[in-house]
Protein backbone atom coordinates (compact mmCIF):
# COMPACT_ATOMS: atom_id res chain seq x y z
CA UNK A 1 0.00 0.00 0.00
CA UNK A 2 1.36 3.37 -0.99
CA UNK A 3 2.04 5.99 1.66
CA UNK A 4 -0.41 8.36 -0.03
CA UNK A 5 -3.29 5.84 0.12
CA UNK A 6 -2.48 5.01 3.74
CA UNK A 7 -2.65 8.69 4.64
CA UNK A 8 -6.05 9.02 2.93
CA UNK A 9 -7.40 6.04 4.91
CA UNK A 10 -6.17 7.61 8.11
CA UNK A 11 -7.86 10.91 7.26
CA UNK A 12 -11.16 9.24 6.37
CA UNK A 13 -11.02 7.08 9.50
CA UNK A 14 -10.45 10.14 11.59
CA UNK A 15 -13.31 12.00 9.90
CA UNK A 16 -15.69 9.05 10.32
CA UNK A 17 -14.64 8.77 13.96
CA UNK A 18 -15.28 12.45 14.51
CA UNK A 19 -18.68 12.23 12.83
CA UNK A 20 -19.70 9.12 14.76
CA UNK A 21 -18.39 10.60 17.99
CA UNK A 22 -20.30 13.78 17.30
CA UNK A 23 -23.47 11.82 16.60
CA UNK A 24 -22.98 9.85 19.81
CA UNK A 25 -22.42 13.03 21.77
CA UNK A 26 -25.48 14.63 20.21
CA UNK A 27 -27.51 11.54 20.96
CA UNK A 28 -26.18 11.36 24.51
CA UNK A 29 -26.93 15.02 25.04
CA UNK A 30 -30.46 14.53 23.69
CA UNK A 31 -30.94 11.56 26.01
CA UNK A 32 -29.74 13.63 28.96
CA UNK A 33 -32.02 16.50 28.02
CA UNK A 34 -35.04 14.23 27.47
CA UNK A 35 -34.57 12.41 30.75
CA UNK A 36 -34.29 15.77 32.52
CA UNK A 37 -37.72 17.01 31.49
CA UNK A 38 -40.55 17.39 33.98
CA UNK A 39 -42.66 14.93 31.98
CA UNK A 40 -39.99 12.23 32.17
CA UNK A 41 -39.50 12.77 35.90
CA UNK A 42 -43.22 12.34 36.40
CA UNK A 43 -43.14 8.89 34.79
CA UNK A 44 -40.91 7.42 37.48
CA UNK A 45 -42.20 9.28 40.51
CA UNK A 46 -44.09 7.07 42.92
CA UNK A 47 -45.92 10.05 44.41
CA UNK A 48 -48.31 11.53 41.80
CA UNK A 49 -49.19 14.45 44.06
CA UNK A 50 -45.69 15.85 43.53
CA UNK A 51 -46.62 17.31 40.16
CA UNK A 52 -49.81 18.85 41.50
CA UNK A 53 -48.07 20.41 44.50
CA UNK A 54 -45.25 21.68 42.24
CA UNK A 55 -47.77 23.45 39.99
CA UNK A 56 -49.25 25.15 43.08
CA UNK A 57 -45.87 26.35 44.32
CA UNK A 58 -44.09 29.67 43.90
CA UNK A 59 -41.53 27.92 41.67
CA UNK A 60 -44.23 27.29 39.07
CA UNK A 61 -46.44 30.36 39.44
CA UNK A 62 -43.63 32.90 39.46
CA UNK A 63 -44.04 36.65 39.07
CA UNK A 64 -41.85 36.62 35.94
CA UNK A 65 -43.59 33.62 34.40
CA UNK A 66 -40.40 31.54 34.55
CA UNK A 67 -41.00 27.92 35.54
CA UNK A 68 -38.46 26.24 37.80
CA UNK A 69 -38.14 22.63 36.67
CA UNK A 70 -37.57 19.43 38.65
CA UNK A 71 -33.87 19.00 37.91
CA UNK A 72 -33.11 22.62 38.76
CA UNK A 73 -33.88 21.87 42.42
CA UNK A 74 -33.19 18.15 42.76
CA UNK A 75 -29.86 18.08 40.87
CA UNK A 76 -26.83 20.36 41.14
CA UNK A 77 -26.18 22.81 38.28
CA UNK A 78 -24.41 21.49 35.19
CA UNK A 79 -20.68 21.48 35.73
CA UNK A 80 -21.16 21.01 39.48
CA UNK A 81 -21.60 17.23 39.54
CA UNK A 82 -24.82 17.20 37.51
CA UNK A 83 -24.28 13.92 35.60
CA UNK A 84 -23.12 11.76 38.55
CA UNK A 85 -26.02 13.04 40.66
CA UNK A 86 -28.42 12.39 37.79
CA UNK A 87 -27.26 8.78 37.46
CA UNK A 88 -27.63 8.12 41.19
CA UNK A 89 -31.04 9.80 41.35
CA UNK A 90 -32.25 8.02 38.21
CA UNK A 91 -31.22 4.60 39.46
CA UNK A 92 -32.93 5.24 42.79
CA UNK A 93 -36.17 6.34 41.13
CA UNK A 94 -36.17 3.42 38.69
CA UNK A 95 -35.59 0.96 41.54
CA UNK A 96 -38.42 2.53 43.51
CA UNK A 97 -40.80 2.45 40.56
CA UNK A 98 -40.14 -1.26 39.99
CA UNK A 99 -39.80 -2.70 43.47
CA UNK A 100 -41.68 -0.39 45.86
CA UNK A 101 -45.38 0.02 46.57
CA UNK A 102 -46.15 3.73 46.50
CA UNK A 103 -49.26 3.20 48.63
CA UNK A 104 -47.14 1.86 51.49
CA UNK A 105 -44.80 4.87 51.68
CA UNK A 106 -45.47 7.80 53.99
CA UNK A 107 -44.94 10.70 51.62
CA UNK A 108 -46.00 13.28 54.21
CA UNK A 109 -43.16 12.15 56.43
CA UNK A 110 -40.68 12.01 53.56
CA UNK A 111 -41.54 15.58 52.53
CA UNK A 112 -40.76 17.02 55.95
CA UNK A 113 -37.68 19.31 56.07
CA UNK A 114 -35.42 16.82 57.87
CA UNK A 115 -35.96 14.36 55.01
CA UNK A 116 -36.31 16.85 52.14
CA UNK A 117 -32.76 18.10 52.73
CA UNK A 118 -31.50 14.83 51.24
CA UNK A 119 -33.28 15.47 47.93
CA UNK A 120 -32.53 19.13 47.25
CA UNK A 121 -29.28 20.99 46.66
CA UNK A 122 -28.38 24.32 48.24
CA UNK A 123 -25.94 24.88 45.39
CA UNK A 124 -28.93 24.82 43.04
CA UNK A 125 -30.83 27.32 45.16
CA UNK A 126 -28.02 29.87 45.17
CA UNK A 127 -27.34 29.22 41.48
CA UNK A 128 -30.69 30.86 40.72
CA UNK A 129 -30.99 33.11 43.76
CA UNK A 130 -27.60 34.74 43.46
CA UNK A 131 -28.78 37.91 45.19
CA UNK A 132 -30.06 36.99 48.64
CA UNK A 133 -30.91 40.61 49.37
CA UNK A 134 -33.26 41.79 46.59
CA UNK A 135 -34.98 45.17 46.85
CA UNK A 136 -38.31 43.70 47.98
CA UNK A 137 -36.90 41.63 50.84
CA UNK A 138 -38.11 42.40 54.36
CA UNK A 139 -35.86 43.09 57.32
CA UNK A 140 -36.74 39.67 58.75
CA UNK A 141 -35.73 38.12 55.44
CA UNK A 142 -32.44 39.98 55.42
CA UNK A 143 -31.71 38.79 58.96
CA UNK A 144 -32.54 35.21 58.00
CA UNK A 145 -30.34 35.22 54.90
CA UNK A 146 -27.48 36.85 56.79
CA UNK A 147 -27.76 34.08 59.37
CA UNK A 148 -27.76 31.49 56.56
CA UNK A 149 -24.52 32.88 55.14
CA UNK A 150 -22.90 32.92 58.58
CA UNK A 151 -23.66 29.23 59.20
CA UNK A 152 -21.33 27.98 56.43
CA UNK A 153 -23.36 24.98 55.34
CA UNK A 154 -24.92 24.18 58.71
CA UNK A 155 -28.35 25.44 57.60
CA UNK A 156 -30.11 24.27 54.46
CA UNK A 157 -32.35 26.48 52.31
CA UNK A 158 -35.12 23.88 52.33
CA UNK A 159 -35.32 24.00 56.12
CA UNK A 160 -36.99 27.39 55.87
CA UNK A 161 -38.37 27.28 52.32
CA UNK A 162 -39.95 23.82 52.43
CA UNK A 163 -42.94 25.02 50.38
CA UNK A 164 -40.95 26.76 47.62
CA UNK A 165 -40.89 23.82 45.22
CA UNK A 166 -43.96 21.90 46.42
CA UNK A 167 -46.93 23.61 47.98
CA UNK A 168 -47.70 22.59 51.56
CA UNK A 169 -51.00 23.78 52.96
CA UNK A 170 -50.64 25.68 56.21
CA UNK A 171 -46.90 26.27 55.95
CA UNK A 172 -45.94 29.66 57.32
CA UNK A 173 -42.50 31.17 56.90
CA UNK A 174 -42.90 34.13 59.24
CA UNK A 175 -43.77 35.03 62.80
CA UNK A 176 -47.12 33.40 63.54
CA UNK A 177 -48.78 36.36 65.26
CA UNK A 178 -52.22 34.71 65.11
CA UNK A 179 -51.11 31.49 66.77
CA UNK A 180 -53.27 30.56 69.76
CA UNK A 181 -55.46 33.66 69.46
CA UNK A 182 -59.16 33.46 70.18
CA UNK A 183 -61.98 35.67 69.02
CA UNK A 184 -63.98 35.28 72.20
CA UNK A 185 -63.98 33.31 75.45
CA UNK A 186 -66.15 30.17 75.66
CA UNK A 187 -69.56 30.57 77.27
CA UNK A 188 -68.59 28.30 80.16
CA UNK A 189 -65.39 29.02 82.07
CA UNK A 190 -63.98 27.41 85.16
CA UNK A 191 -64.03 29.94 87.97
CA UNK A 192 -61.67 28.04 90.24
CA UNK A 193 -59.20 25.18 90.24
CA UNK A 194 -59.90 21.73 91.65
CA UNK A 195 -59.78 21.28 95.41
CA UNK A 196 -57.60 18.36 96.50
CA UNK A 197 -58.23 17.13 100.02
CA UNK A 198 -56.97 13.55 99.80
CA UNK A 199 -54.38 11.53 97.95
CA UNK A 200 -56.69 10.44 95.15
CA UNK A 201 -56.92 10.94 91.41
CA UNK A 202 -58.45 14.29 90.54
CA UNK A 203 -59.41 16.43 87.56
CA UNK A 204 -57.65 19.78 87.47
CA UNK A 205 -59.49 22.80 86.10
CA UNK A 206 -57.66 25.78 84.61
CA UNK A 207 -59.41 28.98 85.76
CA UNK A 208 -60.60 31.40 83.05
CA UNK A 209 -60.67 28.55 80.54
CA UNK A 210 -62.82 25.59 79.59
CA UNK A 211 -59.82 23.25 79.89
CA UNK A 212 -59.41 20.43 82.39
CA UNK A 213 -57.09 17.44 82.65
CA UNK A 214 -56.75 14.32 84.78
CA UNK A 215 -54.09 13.84 87.46
CA UNK A 216 -53.19 10.39 88.79
CA UNK A 217 -52.13 9.74 92.38
CA UNK A 218 -48.78 7.90 92.22
CA UNK A 219 -48.07 6.22 95.58
CA UNK A 220 -44.50 6.49 96.77
CA UNK A 221 -42.19 3.51 97.08
CA UNK A 222 -38.80 2.10 96.19
CA UNK A 223 -37.61 0.74 92.85
CA UNK A 224 -34.46 -0.14 90.93
CA UNK A 225 -33.64 2.71 88.56
CA UNK A 226 -31.47 2.06 85.53
CA UNK A 227 -30.59 -0.62 83.03
CA UNK A 228 -30.78 -4.36 83.48
CA UNK A 229 -27.56 -6.40 83.19
CA UNK A 230 -29.13 -8.77 80.65
CA UNK A 231 -30.29 -5.91 78.39
CA UNK A 232 -28.08 -6.06 75.29
CA UNK A 233 -29.17 -2.56 74.29
CA UNK A 234 -28.47 -0.78 77.57
CA UNK A 235 -26.04 2.13 77.32
CA UNK A 236 -23.31 3.10 79.76
CA UNK A 237 -25.31 6.07 81.08
CA UNK A 238 -28.01 3.67 82.32
CA UNK A 239 -25.64 2.21 84.92
CA UNK A 240 -25.05 1.48 87.69
CA UNK A 241 -28.66 0.58 88.50
CA UNK A 242 -29.64 2.16 91.82
CA UNK A 243 -32.25 1.60 94.47
CA UNK A 244 -34.32 4.78 94.75
CA UNK A 245 -36.95 5.95 97.23
CA UNK A 246 -39.70 8.13 95.76
CA UNK A 247 -42.31 10.06 97.76
CA UNK A 248 -45.93 10.11 96.64
CA UNK A 249 -46.88 12.63 93.96
CA UNK A 250 -49.53 13.35 91.36
CA UNK A 251 -48.76 12.99 87.66
CA UNK A 252 -50.80 14.02 84.62
CA UNK A 253 -52.54 11.12 82.91
CA UNK A 254 -51.34 12.37 79.50
CA UNK A 255 -48.73 14.70 78.13
CA UNK A 256 -49.68 18.39 78.19
CA UNK A 257 -52.10 18.90 75.33
CA UNK A 258 -52.39 21.84 72.99
CA UNK A 259 -55.64 22.80 74.73
CA UNK A 260 -53.78 23.06 78.03
CA UNK A 261 -50.71 24.77 76.61
CA UNK A 262 -52.74 27.32 74.66
CA UNK A 263 -54.71 28.21 77.80
CA UNK A 264 -51.38 29.46 79.17
CA UNK A 265 -50.37 31.06 75.88
CA UNK A 266 -53.62 32.94 75.41
CA UNK A 267 -53.72 34.15 79.00
CA UNK A 268 -50.12 35.32 79.22
CA UNK A 269 -48.71 36.10 75.78
CA UNK A 270 -48.55 39.68 74.60
CA UNK A 271 -51.24 39.06 71.98
CA UNK A 272 -53.76 37.37 74.26
CA UNK A 273 -53.26 38.57 77.81
CA UNK A 274 -56.51 38.20 79.78
CA UNK A 275 -56.34 41.33 81.90
CA UNK A 276 -60.08 41.86 81.59
CA UNK A 277 -61.13 38.82 83.66
CA UNK A 278 -61.86 40.15 87.12
CA UNK A 279 -61.50 36.98 89.15
CA UNK A 280 -57.98 36.46 87.74
CA UNK A 281 -56.81 39.95 88.57
CA UNK A 282 -53.38 39.86 90.15
CA UNK A 283 -52.39 36.37 89.00
CA UNK A 284 -51.08 37.32 85.58
CA UNK A 285 -47.49 37.47 86.77
CA UNK A 286 -45.80 34.86 84.56
CA UNK A 287 -44.28 35.98 81.28
CA UNK A 288 -45.87 34.47 78.22
CA UNK A 289 -44.30 33.26 75.02
CA UNK A 290 -43.69 35.45 72.03
CA UNK A 291 -45.35 34.25 68.81
CA UNK A 292 -43.71 31.19 67.24
CA UNK A 293 -42.02 31.26 63.87
CA UNK A 294 -44.16 29.07 61.63
CA UNK A 295 -46.63 26.44 62.84
CA UNK A 296 -45.58 24.62 66.04
CA UNK A 297 -48.22 21.93 65.55
CA UNK A 298 -46.66 21.00 62.17
CA UNK A 299 -50.13 21.09 60.61
CA UNK A 300 -51.17 17.92 62.44
CA UNK A 301 -53.79 19.66 64.56
CA UNK A 302 -53.98 20.83 68.14
CA UNK A 303 -56.76 20.03 70.62
CA UNK A 304 -55.97 16.87 72.60
CA UNK A 305 -52.75 16.10 70.75
CA UNK A 306 -49.59 16.62 72.83
CA UNK A 307 -48.12 20.11 72.61
CA UNK A 308 -44.70 20.13 70.94
CA UNK A 309 -41.81 22.39 69.85
CA UNK A 310 -41.74 24.45 73.05
CA UNK A 311 -38.36 24.89 74.74
CA UNK A 312 -37.49 23.57 78.18
CA UNK A 313 -37.70 27.16 79.39
CA UNK A 314 -41.26 27.49 78.05
CA UNK A 315 -42.27 24.22 79.72
CA UNK A 316 -40.96 25.52 83.04
CA UNK A 317 -42.81 28.81 82.65
CA UNK A 318 -45.99 26.89 81.89
CA UNK A 319 -45.57 24.98 85.16
CA UNK A 320 -44.98 28.22 87.08
CA UNK A 321 -48.12 29.74 85.61
CA UNK A 322 -50.17 26.60 86.26
CA UNK A 323 -49.02 26.66 89.89
CA UNK A 324 -50.01 30.31 90.17
CA UNK A 325 -53.53 29.99 88.77
CA UNK A 326 -54.37 26.72 90.55
CA UNK A 327 -52.70 27.36 93.91
CA UNK A 328 -50.80 24.06 93.74
CA UNK A 329 -47.16 23.14 93.17
CA UNK A 330 -46.86 22.01 89.55
CA UNK A 331 -43.52 21.26 87.93
CA UNK A 332 -41.73 18.93 85.56
CA UNK A 333 -41.02 15.42 86.89
CA UNK A 334 -37.57 14.46 88.05
CA UNK A 335 -35.92 11.73 86.03
CA UNK A 336 -36.37 9.32 88.93
CA UNK A 337 -40.07 10.16 89.27
CA UNK A 338 -40.52 9.70 85.55
CA UNK A 339 -38.94 6.23 85.49
CA UNK A 340 -40.78 5.18 88.64
CA UNK A 341 -44.11 6.25 87.12
CA UNK A 342 -43.32 4.71 83.72
CA UNK A 343 -42.51 1.33 85.25
CA UNK A 344 -45.72 1.22 87.24
CA UNK A 345 -44.26 -1.37 89.58
CA UNK A 346 -42.56 -3.45 86.86
CA UNK A 347 -38.86 -4.20 86.39
CA UNK A 348 -38.72 -5.21 82.76
CA UNK A 349 -37.84 -3.61 79.43
CA UNK A 350 -41.32 -2.14 79.11
CA UNK A 351 -44.33 -2.06 81.42
CA UNK A 352 -45.95 -4.63 79.11
CA UNK A 353 -44.72 -8.01 77.94
CA UNK A 354 -41.99 -8.33 75.33
CA UNK A 355 -38.45 -7.07 74.89
CA UNK A 356 -36.57 -4.78 72.54
CA UNK A 357 -34.94 -7.64 70.65
CA UNK A 358 -38.27 -9.26 69.90
CA UNK A 359 -39.94 -6.03 68.77
CA UNK A 360 -36.97 -4.88 66.67
CA UNK A 361 -36.89 -7.80 64.19
CA UNK A 362 -33.34 -8.65 65.23
CA UNK A 363 -32.16 -12.08 64.20
CA UNK A 364 -32.61 -14.18 61.06
CA UNK A 365 -35.90 -15.74 62.11
CA UNK A 366 -37.50 -12.38 62.92
CA UNK A 367 -36.30 -10.85 59.66
CA UNK A 368 -37.76 -13.73 57.68
CA UNK A 369 -41.05 -14.24 59.47
CA UNK A 370 -41.61 -10.76 60.85
CA UNK A 371 -42.44 -9.59 64.36
CA UNK A 372 -45.69 -9.78 66.29
CA UNK A 373 -46.29 -6.14 67.30
CA UNK A 374 -49.89 -6.57 68.40
CA UNK A 375 -49.02 -5.95 72.06
CA UNK A 376 -46.66 -2.99 71.72
CA UNK A 377 -48.98 -1.29 69.24
CA UNK A 378 -51.74 -1.11 71.84
CA UNK A 379 -49.54 0.79 74.33
CA UNK A 380 -47.13 2.84 72.24
CA UNK A 381 -47.12 5.34 69.37
CA UNK A 382 -43.73 4.87 67.71
CA UNK A 383 -42.12 4.72 64.29
CA UNK A 384 -43.93 1.53 63.26
CA UNK A 385 -47.46 2.85 63.75
CA UNK A 386 -47.26 6.66 64.01
CA UNK A 387 -47.20 7.56 60.30
CA UNK A 388 -44.64 10.16 61.29
CA UNK A 389 -46.81 12.34 63.51
CA UNK A 390 -48.23 12.61 67.01
CA UNK A 391 -51.47 10.86 67.94
CA UNK A 392 -54.30 11.39 70.38
CA UNK A 393 -53.79 9.86 73.84
CA UNK A 394 -56.97 7.85 73.37
CA UNK A 395 -55.17 5.73 70.76
CA UNK A 396 -53.27 3.73 73.41
CA UNK A 397 -53.85 1.85 76.66
CA UNK A 398 -52.56 3.11 80.01
CA UNK A 399 -49.73 1.63 82.07
CA UNK A 400 -50.34 0.07 85.54
CA UNK A 401 -50.48 3.54 87.14
CA UNK A 402 -53.13 4.70 84.67
CA UNK A 403 -50.71 6.88 82.66
CA UNK A 404 -50.86 7.03 78.86
CA UNK A 405 -48.02 7.61 76.42
CA UNK A 406 -45.28 7.25 78.99
CA UNK A 407 -43.50 5.55 76.10
CA UNK A 408 -43.79 7.00 72.60
CA UNK A 409 -45.91 9.76 71.09
CA UNK A 410 -43.59 12.53 72.32
CA UNK A 411 -40.48 12.38 74.46
CA UNK A 412 -40.82 14.25 77.76
CA UNK A 413 -38.69 16.85 79.51
CA UNK A 414 -37.42 15.98 82.98
CA UNK A 415 -36.32 18.48 85.59
CA UNK A 416 -32.79 17.05 85.79
CA UNK A 417 -29.86 18.33 83.79
CA UNK A 418 -28.24 15.52 81.83
CA UNK A 419 -25.10 13.88 83.14
CA UNK A 420 -23.84 10.61 81.72
CA UNK A 421 -22.54 9.58 85.14
CA UNK A 422 -25.60 10.67 87.12
CA UNK A 423 -26.24 7.21 88.55
CA UNK A 424 -22.77 7.04 90.07
CA UNK A 425 -23.45 9.87 92.55
CA UNK A 426 -24.08 9.13 96.23
CA UNK A 427 -24.03 5.91 98.19
CA UNK A 428 -26.74 3.46 99.17
CA UNK A 429 -30.39 4.14 98.47
CA UNK A 430 -31.11 7.48 96.81
CA UNK A 431 -33.99 9.53 98.22
CA UNK A 432 -35.94 11.59 95.64
CA UNK A 433 -32.81 12.35 93.58
CA UNK A 434 -32.55 15.40 91.35
CA UNK A 435 -29.50 16.31 89.28
CA UNK A 436 -29.27 20.10 89.16
CA UNK A 437 -26.80 22.51 87.58
CA UNK A 438 -26.35 25.22 84.99
CA UNK A 439 -26.05 22.84 82.05
CA UNK A 440 -28.01 23.80 78.96
CA UNK A 441 -29.18 20.28 78.10
CA UNK A 442 -31.72 18.37 80.19
CA UNK A 443 -32.89 14.80 80.36
CA UNK A 444 -35.69 13.69 78.07
CA UNK A 445 -37.35 10.32 78.50
CA UNK A 446 -39.79 7.93 76.89
CA UNK A 447 -39.05 8.11 73.18
CA UNK A 448 -41.46 9.50 70.60
CA UNK A 449 -43.41 8.84 67.43
CA UNK A 450 -40.03 8.68 65.65
CA UNK A 451 -38.48 6.09 67.99
CA UNK A 452 -37.87 2.41 67.40
CA UNK A 453 -38.45 -0.30 69.97
CA UNK A 454 -34.89 -0.07 71.34
CA UNK A 455 -35.24 3.64 72.00
CA UNK A 456 -38.52 3.02 73.84
CA UNK A 457 -36.93 0.96 76.60
CA UNK A 458 -37.95 2.47 79.96
CA UNK A 459 -34.34 2.79 81.14
CA UNK A 460 -33.18 4.50 77.94
CA UNK A 461 -31.85 8.01 78.60
CA UNK A 462 -31.75 10.84 76.09
CA UNK A 463 -30.84 14.51 76.32
CA UNK A 464 -32.01 17.73 74.78
CA UNK A 465 -29.87 19.23 72.00
CA UNK A 466 -30.68 22.88 72.50
CA UNK A 467 -28.25 24.41 70.02
CA UNK A 468 -29.05 21.91 67.26
CA UNK A 469 -32.79 22.30 67.84
CA UNK A 470 -32.48 26.07 67.42
CA UNK A 471 -30.16 26.02 64.42
CA UNK A 472 -32.57 27.20 61.73
CA UNK A 473 -34.41 29.76 63.83
CA UNK A 474 -33.78 32.84 61.64
CA UNK A 475 -34.75 35.38 64.28
CA UNK A 476 -32.22 37.66 65.92
CA UNK A 477 -32.09 36.96 68.80
CA UNK A 478 -33.37 33.40 68.70
CA UNK A 479 -36.61 32.56 70.49
CA UNK A 480 -36.53 31.63 74.16
CA UNK A 481 -39.82 29.82 73.77
CA UNK A 482 -39.90 27.71 70.61
CA UNK A 483 -37.56 25.18 69.05
CA UNK A 484 -37.20 25.56 65.28
CA UNK A 485 -35.86 22.03 64.66
CA UNK A 486 -37.53 19.76 67.18
CA UNK A 487 -41.05 18.40 66.86
CA UNK A 488 -40.81 15.19 68.89
CA UNK A 489 -40.52 16.51 72.45
CA UNK A 490 -43.26 17.66 74.82
CA UNK A 491 -43.75 17.36 78.56
CA UNK A 492 -45.93 16.04 81.35
CA UNK A 493 -46.59 17.79 84.65
CA UNK A 494 -46.46 16.50 88.19
CA UNK A 495 -48.07 18.06 91.24
CA UNK A 496 -46.32 17.86 94.60
CA UNK A 497 -48.05 16.08 97.45
CA UNK A 498 -45.83 16.59 100.50
CA UNK A 499 -43.41 19.06 98.89
CA UNK A 500 -40.40 16.97 99.91
CA UNK A 501 -38.32 17.25 96.74
CA UNK A 502 -34.62 17.07 97.58
CA UNK A 503 -31.43 17.67 95.61
CA UNK A 504 -28.39 15.42 95.55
Amino acid sequence: MSAKLFTRIQVWTLLVGIILGGLLLIGFDEVVEYTSTDEFCDKCHLHPHSTDSWKQSVHYSTASGTIVHCVECHLPPKGEGYLPAKVVTGLRDVYGAIFKDSASLNWELKSRPENAVHFTKDISCVHCHQNLYPLEITQDGMDAHLYYEQQEGEVSCIKCHIDAGHYHEGILHAANVDFGSRDELPDTLYLEAAKVEAFDDFTERIPASAVSFNMKAIPGGTFIMGGQPDDDFAEADEFPAREVQIDSFFMAEVEVTWDEFLAWYSQTSGEGRTTDIGFLEGVDGISGATPPYGNPDQGWGKGKRPAITMTFYAAQKYCEWLSLVTGKEYRLPTEAEWEYAARGGTRSTYFFEGDAKGYSAIGLRSRIFGVDTSVINTYVIYTENSSGKTHLPSDVKANPFGLKNMLGNVAEFCLDVYRADAYESGEGMLNNPLVSGEDKDHVIRGGSYLSNAVELRISNRERTAHDAWMRTDPQIPKSLWWYSDCSHVGFRVVCEYNNQLTTK
